[in-house]
């Protein structure tokens, strides 16, 4: 096993047109991506088409050369044979206008090569440089929505965004260019060779439908395995991916031999469908040598024929030899740019199809002169009216049944029920990240379908069950609530949070780096550095989700200190399971299937000893 992998891990991986390229996804709709994928080139037309036009120009220049170096052989031979018969000898002065021509010929193809090239090079750059953009910008467009139900994913969206975008790049770069060439080149030589001698044109242009068999007998026996090892490449990444994850859960119920089992169950099934597919794919060269070769073999036997009778010259036989390997590389490249216009449609139909999609609906109204909604919350009080709101994620099954509430400014609603019941629902709606199915939800008076979206959430700040911090200092991690706070405010809002001691205990402080997902620090003190982000960004209404939810009790403690202080002159909503935490709201809604089933303070709902009692001493029986 361990050598099948030491192989599987030294077998290279070929990229470009011009290497035994795999054949990729296919696109469902190949021509019409292509079409959108030139309309989006557009830009670039001008640079498209004079690279495309250097790129023939580099290929023809090269194919005359064998001819004009040809010449140069046959005023040789002449020469030699002048000087054997005593009739003149060798004209060394043609001889050198035909190499310095030769010459010319040649500098030009190359400049033409390295032109087009660097055109080209620029112009995919700029077209993925764009479309990354657009995809970013798309992220922060598209609904929540477009996620639920659909087989796309956020990574899904981040493949895109950077295989499925590079691919398409390198495969926009080579195989436009390649196909180009590979065709002008085949012409060319073709002509080429009728002009030096058609008998020995027929003899090559015999092997071209055997080329034609043994790739395509060679690429749809090989498509399978090339195909079965991109999907059993995914398993083997996703099995390593969840072992490494779950590896404490592994080791301690003592499964590591299992995991090894079944991961090598899924590398054996990867390198066998990855020797079969590079050992057929591998097998297109030497057999297209082998075609080429008997192609050379003809060319001698019937170029000799006419040598001897005087119908072609020796300098024109070398000539033909030399195009017909010019005239068997672009066909076996096109075979393989034919797979690499495939992938690039694959890849840009998939890119497309996310920019395409559904962007959040702007259902306010707005202004013709600015594009701005007319209607505008501005700084909010933080008055919060749920209507007979009634939601649900698909149609027919609502999960908010008919929630109604009024909240003052500056009160804490704490919001509680089983799981399921909706709560985080409610606050999804409250910020529009859906927009409630029937009735509706005002922010001081006005209809939250009326005001732009950013405005709307420019008056709330969040504290999550997941604290969500990025990579980078906790200065910056603080300061993401508010991009133009100082220093000193930063520091304010973390001694307001109480947090300050455990920063400063740490190596650099406030500059200390966060790794990817916080994973440095504590899951309390993500919390406290959340809480001070909120405190930085000193907006009107607050939401609480969970936030003590996964920290040991002293650390709650801490936690809840620092959002008492936060909640104070804030509207506020509290989503917790542990009731103990939310006794000081000034109203407590309990949520059953999406209906408010109670209504009331702490101590009002004990002493009606309905659902919520039932909770509150459910609490008290677990924690006994």
């Amino acid at each position: 096993m361990a050598e099948k992998t030491q192989q599987l891990r030294q077998t290279p991986r070929p990229h470009g047109p011009g290497s035994r390229m795999a054949p990729g996804e296919k696109a469902k709709d190949f021509r019409g991506t292509i079409r959108k994928l030139l309309h989006y080139m557009g830009p670039y037309r001008v640079g498209v088409v004079t690279a495309v036009v250097l790129a023939m120009a580099s290929v023809v220049f090269s194919v005359v050369g064998p001819k004009v170096l040809g010449n140069a052989t046959t005023e040789v031979i002449r020469g030699v044979q002048a000087a054997a018969a005593g009739t003149g000898g060798i004209d060394f002065g043609l001889i050198e206008k035909i190499l310095v021509t030769l010459l010319v010929i040649y500098a030009a193809s190359a400049a033409a090569s390295g032109l087009q090239s660097w055109i080209m090079t620029g112009i995919t750059q700029k077209v993925v440089f764009r479309m990354r953009g657009q995809i970013a910008d798309k992220i922060s467009k598209v609904p929540l929505s477009y996620f639920d139900g659909k087989s796309i994913s956020k990574g899904d969206v981040l493949s895109r965004m950077t295989n499925d975008v590079d691919t398409l790049s390198q495969s926009l770069n080579q195989g436009l260019i390649q196909l180009v060439t590979s065709v002008t080149q085949v012409v060319g030589v073709a002509i080429m060779m009728l002009t030096i001698s058609v008998p020995l044109a027929g003899v090559t242009f015999v092997t071209l439908p055997v080329s034609a068999l043994v790739l395509g007998a060679l690429i749809r026996r090989s498509q399978k395995y090339f195909r079965l090892q991109q999907e059993q490449l995914g398993a083997v990444n996703g099995r390593v991916e969840e072992d490494f994850s779950g590896q404490v859960v592994i080791q301690a119920f003592n499964r590591g031999g299992r995991a090894v089992e079944r991961f090598e169950e899924e590398n054996d099934q990867l390198f066998e469908s990855a020797w079969k597919s590079q050992f057929l794919s591998g097998l297109m060269q030497p057999l297209m040598n082998l075609v080429g070769n008997m192609g050379y073999v003809g060319v001698v036997v019937v170029g000799a024929g006419l040598a001897v009778t005087g119908a072609i010259q020796p300098g024109d036989i070398q000539s033909f030899i030399q195009y017909v390997k010019n005239f068997t590389q672009p066909i076996t490249q096109l075979a393989t740019v034919s797979n690499v216009l495939q992938q690039m449609a694959a890849c840009a139909e998939r890119v497309f199809e996310f920019l395409e999609a559904p962007e959040e609906e702007e259902t306010a109204e707005l202004d013709p002169t600015t594009g701005a909604p007319v209607e505008a919350i501005g700084h909010a009080t933080g008055a919060v009216d749920f209507d007979h709101v009634s939601f649900g994620y698909l149609p027919g099954q609502t999960i908010i049944q008919d929630f109604s509430a009024d909240v003052e400014p500056g009160r804490t609603v704490a919001i509680v029920g089983p799981t399921g019941a909706g709560k985080t629902t409610l606050m999804k709606l409250l910020l529009r990240f859906y927009d409630v199915n029937a009735g509706s939800l005002s922010v001081d008076g006005h209809n939250v379908r009326n005001v732009g979206r950013e405005d709307l959430r420019q008056n709330f700040s969040m504290v999550l069950q997941d604290a969500w911090l990025f990579k980078g200092s906790i200065r910056e991690n603080i300061r993401f609530g508010r991009l133009d706070a100082t220093d000193e405010e930063v520091e304010a809002a973390v001694r307001y949070a109480h947090c300050e001691h455990f920063i400063k205990t740490l190596p650099g402080g406030y500059d200390f780096e966060l790794d990817e997902g916080a994973a440095n620090v504590s899951q309390g003190q993500r919390q406290l550095l959340t809480i001070a982000r909120a405190v930085l960004a000193d907006r009107p209404i607050l939401i609480l989700d969970e936030a003590t939810s996964n920290v040991d009790t002293r650390t709650e403690w801490r936690i809840q200190r620092a959002m008492d202080k936060l909640m104070a002159g804030r509207t506020s909503f509290v989503i917790a399971h542990r009731l103990s935490t939310i006794k000081n709201a000034d109203t407590i809604l309990v949520l059953r299937d999406g209906d408010v089933v109670e209504k009331g303070t702490h101590e009002e709902l004990l002493a009606a000893g309905g659902f919520y009692a039932q909770l509150y001493q459910s609490q008290f029986e677990e924690v006994a």
